[in-house]
């Protein structure tokens, strides 16, 4: 019973945020209210508020919600931060049930939505911030506040950056299973650069 009260929240969810999105993606991010929103999902606005506690949030879901921190912190003895991160990286372009979960149509509409609202995509930096905060305060455990700060800088800029391609690729045209093989090589790339500097 309880496996099922769950899948019907997760159905709720997800029809939520489909909504927002296509009306979002319509008539632009200011335009639609909350009502509208919870109106066309077929939901109370108190119930939208229970899933979705502010409008910008039913854009902005996996915005900076990689945890960069805790795949530092939870790697084992003797790997670097860079290594345990290059591998996360990896396994994520090369493992083909991961990439086809993602909803080609739903994150190029999801990324244009978010670009052409400025209160989106300040929000998105400041999820983004938030997340390079917490990757430098895990790497202060083993190195000084500036050298951590900026190997944190330098890490999700260059995350972020992989991240841009992908969906660079995507708006371009390709495939899930080309812009995976290109982000296959964009990984090894960044993490190349992070590891040995620019004039490697």
């Amino acid at each position: 019973m309880a496996g099922l009260r769950e899948r019907k929240k997760e159905q709720t969810r997800r029809r939520i945020a489909e909504v927002a999105l296509r009306l979002f993606a319509e008539r632009g991010f200011d335009a639609v209210t909350i009502n509208e929103i919870a109106e066309a999902a077929e939901v109370a606005k108190v119930t939208l508020f229970k899933y979705f506690p502010t409008k910008e949030s039913l854009v902005l879901q996996g915005v900076g919600e990689e945890d960069l921190a805790g795949i530092v912190a939870a790697r084992p003895p003797g790997q670097s931060p860079l290594e345990a991160l290059r591998a996360h990286y990896r396994a994520f372009a090369t493992e083909p049930v991961v990439v086809a979960a993602v909803d080609r149509d739903a994150l190029i509409t999801q990324m244009r939505v978010i670009f052409d609202s400025p209160a989106l995509s300040s929000g998105a930096n400041d999820l983004l911030y938030g997340q390079r905060q917490a990757l430098a305060r895990v790497l202060a455990e083993e190195h000084d506040e500036l050298t951590a700060a900026l190997m944190a800088a330098q890490i999700t800029a260059s995350v972020l950056t992989l991240q841009e391609r992908f969906f660079r690729h995507l708006v371009d045209g390709a495939s899930l299973e080309e812009a995976g093989r290109h982000l296959v090589e964009d990984v090894e790339l960044a993490f190349d650069l992070l590891r040995h500097g620019i004039n490697h």
